[in-house]
């Protein structure tokens, strides 16, 4: 039956007092279990070092767009992962100065115990923006500080080196592309020069132009010929209608072939201006045959012993001379013009080899054109990443700095002897009436009239008391006077030893 809840404390106190020695014995063991609790309790002590990042110093905005200073998004998780590398902690747990000589001839096994056990108890915890700490934990407060100190150091030797290896081998990369694409670049340059110097064509837009002036030649070349003939047929009708000689004077002779002349020039004028070259020479023969008029007519007017005579006609041999210079200057034109059919031909086969090269040389100029952009790149990023390597071997850029030491830890983290020692001596005191609360919650035996009223639903008119003789009673109180004389004894050797504990005596 459940005892009600109003008469527990009661029946708790009547078990204590029913079960003096059960009690005491209760009391000194719960209590010195929890002090030998306290003696053998693993405290932990920890050390850390802050680390501070120093990212805004003043070479930073001088060498912005010239350099990249090696940055880290996440500084505490970078900084846990590079102390978690293996190479750090080897040199943490091969360190004579924490671990003795003894660290130096690890074996195998031994050295990866350790390294688990660094790993286990360190810690990085990210503290302010630019802040972050590396603690270590251990049962030894002066290797808690050795530790966290050394932890700090191995970081910042660690990502000082990382740096320089990483702005090395960036720059070592870049040169080494460099080079690649000037060596290719210097074979794009002699494939070139060897397919110029094998097919001195030209391009195809000197072609284009050749092509384009012998054509215009040809033009020009055809027109003059049609004019040169169209003079021919004049030439030839005037001739025709021209005597080869005449009777008479001679200065007959000449005003006939002046004025045939002077016809011609009429003639021309009407079509042409007189810079013509045409009009230019016959007015040039003509002034020179008024010229041998005027001798002719001094002459005539000399006496002479002959009459008329038969002499050829200057107008007629001047038309057959121009003639004949016109028929030449048309074979000049008919023998040009072959001569410029003949270069269009091979023009024309210049032009089909330069199409059939053409492939090959825009194949060459892009592959000139590609790899120089990038090579002109590559020189810019090779540079930039000289000035991020020295930038990083002087310590400058993003650069980790110790804020504060490691300190040596005073006090354990969790809870410390003081706490047990107290907690055991409450509990000590609890313990036998929290056992008897709960021997009467689950005793079967009726305790109370109310048990009985409230499971059987009966009313209970009387109960009957329990009644000590006086001998009962005076032996109870001896035993209870002798119990609390050995409880106070306990509970002073008791804070004794925790006394003691506290003072470093024990």
């Amino acid at each position: 039956m459940a005892l009600p809840l109003s008469d527990l404390p009661k029946e708790a106190i009547r078990e204590v007092r029913s079960r003096k020695g059960l009690a005491f014995l209760l009391f000194v063991g719960v209590s010195f279990v929890v002090l030998a609790a306290g003696f053998v309790w693993p405290y932990k002590y920890e050390s850390e070092v802050v680390i501070f990042v120093d990212d805004s110093n003043i070479i930073r905005p001088l060498m912005e767009g010239s350099a990249v200073p090696t940055d880290i998004s996440d500084r505490a998780s970078a900084a846990a992962e590079l102390l978690s590398t293996r190479d750090v902690l080897t040199g943490v747990a091969r360190d004579k100065s924490i671990f003795g000589d003894e660290a130096v001839d690890l074996t195998e096994e031994k050295l990866e115990e350790r390294i688990a056990y660094l790993r286990s108890n360190m810690n990085v915890r990210l503290r302010q923006e630019n802040y972050f700490s590396i603690g270590f934990s251990a049962q030894s407060p002066l290797k808690a500080f050795k530790i966290a100190q050394k932890l700090g150091q191995a970081f910042i030797e660690e990502n000082n080196e990382r740096r320089r290896r990483e702005s090395r081998s960036a720059y070592d990369f870049i040169d080494k592309q460099v080079k690649s694409y000037e060596r290719q670049i210097s074979e794009v340059e002699a494939r070139l020069q060897r397919f110029l110097s094998d097919n001195v064509d030209g391009t195809e837009g000197e072609a284009n132009s050749r092509m384009a002036r012998l054509r215009s030649e040809m033009e020009l070349a055809e027109l003059e010929l049609e004019e040169l003939k169209s003079r021919e047929s004049s030439l030839q009708q005037q001739l025709a209608s021209i005597q080869p000689t005449l009777q008479g004077k001679s200065g007959d002779a000449y005003q006939q072939r002046i004025r045939t002349l002077e016809e011609k020039l009429d003639s021309l004028r009407l079509q042409y201006h007189d810079s013509y070259p045409d009009i230019a020479i016959l007015k040039e023969q003509i002034a020179e045959l008024r010229k041998q008029r005027d001798q002719a007519q001094e002459n005539d007017a000399q006496p002479s012993d002959t009459g008329g005579e038969t002499i050829s006609n200057p107008v007629y041999q001047d038309v057959r001379s121009q003639l004949v210079s016109t028929r030449t200057d048309i074979q000049t034109i008919e023998t040009r013009i072959g001569s410029l059919e003949r270069l269009m031909a091979e023009q024309e086969k210049r032009m089909q080899r330069i199409q059939a090269n053409k492939a090959e040389y825009s194949e060459l100029t892009r592959d000139m054109a590609v790899n120089k952009e990038i090579y002109d790149d590559l020189l810019k990023r090779r540079e930039k990443a000289r000035v991020s390597m020295h930038l990083d071997i002087e310590g400058q850029g993003l650069n980790y700095q110790i804020n504060e030491t490691a300190q040596y830890p005073r006090t354990p983290e969790g809870p410390k002897f003081e706490m047990f020692a107290l907690s055991g001596l409450l509990l000590g005191i609890v313990a036998p009436f929290g056992a008897a609360v709960g021997w009467a919650q689950v005793d079967p035996r009726v305790r109370s009239r109310e048990q009985v009223e409230e499971e059987l639903d009966m009313l209970v008119l009387e109960h009957i008391p329990a009644v000590r003789t006086p001998y009962e009673k005076r032996r109870d109180r001896r035993t209870t006077a002798f119990l609390l004389f050995l409880a106070f004894a306990a509970a002073a050797a008791y804070v004794g030893v925790a006394v003691a504990r506290y003072l470093g005596v024990i």
